[in-house]
């Protein structure tokens, strides 16, 4: 399948988003709202994620999109568009520049191409499962087998216990080099081009999910659920650098 027009396309969406995204992040202004289900929203991911449903309209009109601010639109389409215009809004909304536009497309529900792209840092990060590229440049994960070696990233611990196996995190936790909250989608961008070696997110919807599978797989990565099966369709995501590694890493995390 010949994606290239479909990543032309990513380019322009992760653009228009991050110009319109970009003045808003650190502004004292900027309004939080708390939707229904408790988590937080701005004004800019709602007209990020509007503009880009607008763009994709315009020029794929008989395609599906999923995004997290406005649902569904045509799921059964033969290629569905999957948009979380800012994940980590906890970090934007406090300024910290650990978040990211996520643009995932898929294909009969498998995703083919996504996107991590980080507005104010000027990060763009994308893969197609078989390579992927950071502002062009074509990356990999580093190569680490050794949980003693490994940098692990979470992006909230509190998580853990609320929806997986705590203890065996914890013991998984104690036995790594090095472990941060450099969570949310900038977590597997940081994976993905060699500057960390096993990222967890106990709890994730769609939209936070789909465009991590072909950028983490294009990097050489891995990239299941928590349970080491497939990702698609998944509640949960665990991504490592290597297969021993990520064996390793499920087999703790679930005894």
């Amino acid at each position: 399948m010949d994606l290239s027009a479909y990543r032309d396309f990513i380019f322009d969406l992760a653009a228009a988003s991050g110009d319109l995204i970009r003045p808003y992040f650190g502004a004292r202004d900027l309004r939080v709202d708390l939707k229904p289900d408790e988590t937080i929203v701005t004004k800019a991911d709602r007209d990020a994620e509007a503009l880009m449903r607008g763009m994709i309209a315009r020029r794929f009109p008989d395609h599906g999109i999923l995004g997290e601010e406005y649902g569904e639109e045509r799921p059964d389409a033969e290629f569905v568009w999957v948009l979380d215009p800012i994940d980590g809004t906890i970090s934007f909304a406090s300024a910290s520049p650990l978040f990211g536009t996520l643009i995932a497309l898929q294909h009969e529900g498998r995703p083919v191409l996504g996107c991590i792209h980080q507005p104010v840092l000027r990060q763009l990060l994308v893969g197609d499962g078989e390579d992927t590229t950071l502002n062009g440049i074509h990356v990999r994960v580093r190569q680490t087998s050794a949980l003693a070696q490994a940098t692990l990233l979470v992006t909230d611990l509190l998580d853990v216990a609320r929806h997986q196996d705590a203890p065996a995190f914890e013991s998984l936790v104690r036995d790594v080099k090095l472990v941060r909250t450099w969570g949310d989608c900038y977590g597997y961008l940081l994976l993905a081009t060699g500057h960390a070696d096993i990222m967890c997110d106990p709890v994730m919807n769609p939209w936070d999910i789909a465009a991590l599978i072909p950028v983490v797989r294009g990097a050489g990565g891995i990239i299941t659920d928590w349970q080491g099966s497939d990702p698609v369709d998944a509640q949960s995501t665990v991504a490592t650098t290597s297969q021993a590694l990520h064996d390793e890493v499920i087999g703790r995390l679930n005894r």
